[in-house]
């Protein structure tokens, strides 16, 4: 099984992630920010990860060190969890639709850290979310899991959709990139030998 929990510790958060990537998609969230929760058990029932995150934050400020961080955490745990990536597919990609919005997730597990971010929101907040923090989550996810990452909401209008379906969408590329391949058992996919390099 590939599991691992990561534990962060700062003066501004206090945040533990348990994932295991061949999981059946349960998730338990406690992070203090009610619309983040919402959106990481898309990613748990739809990458069919079960995901743990635990986190305490200076939300007596605001959510942006909270949300950054627990990217930054699962990120974190992710790469650990991943390991040396042999017999993985390394790539997936998802379109997911809700209603009116469509959004397009593309992932490689290239061992490089980058993000394409092209959301426009048609609103500041979702409830009390800014929406600004999803893009320093997602920041802080691929430069700690070391991927590759597009994300692109393609059209919709109702921010909540927006979101969601780029979470549903995140969740289900995840899934394809961890998938085993086992044409590629045992191998690297990469023509480098490496993905860590």
């Amino acid at each position: 099984m590939r599991t691992a929990t990561v534990t962060r510790n700062t003066l501004e958060t206090q945040i533990t992630v348990s994932l295991n990537l061949d999981g059946t998609g349960v998730g338990r969230f406690e992070t203090g920010v009610p619309f983040l929760d919402h959106m990481m058990d898309q990613i748990a029932r739809h990458g069919l990860i079960d995901l743990d995150v635990q986190a305490a934050g200076d939300l007596h400020i605001d959510a942006h060190h909270t949300v950054e961080d627990i990217g930054i955490t699962l990120g974190q745990a992710f790469a650990k969890a991943i390991g040396d990536k042999k017999g993985i597919r390394r790539y997936g990609h998802a379109y997911v639709p809700l209603d009116e919005a469509l959004s397009r997730v593309v992932i490689d597990l290239s061992g490089r850290p980058g993000l394409v971010y092209n959301v426009d929101y048609t609103r500041a907040s979702i409830g009390q979310f800014d929406v600004d923090l999803f893009s320093e989550f997602f920041h802080g996810f691929v430069n700690h899991s070391m991927a590759t990452l597009h994300i692109d909401n393609l059209r919709g209008h109702n921010s909540h959709h927006q979101a969601e379906t780029i979470f549903k969408a995140f969740g289900r590329a995840l899934r394809m990139a961890c998938e085993r391949d086992e044409r590629m058992a045992g191998i690297t996919p990469s023509t480098k030998g490496t993905l860590s390099a």
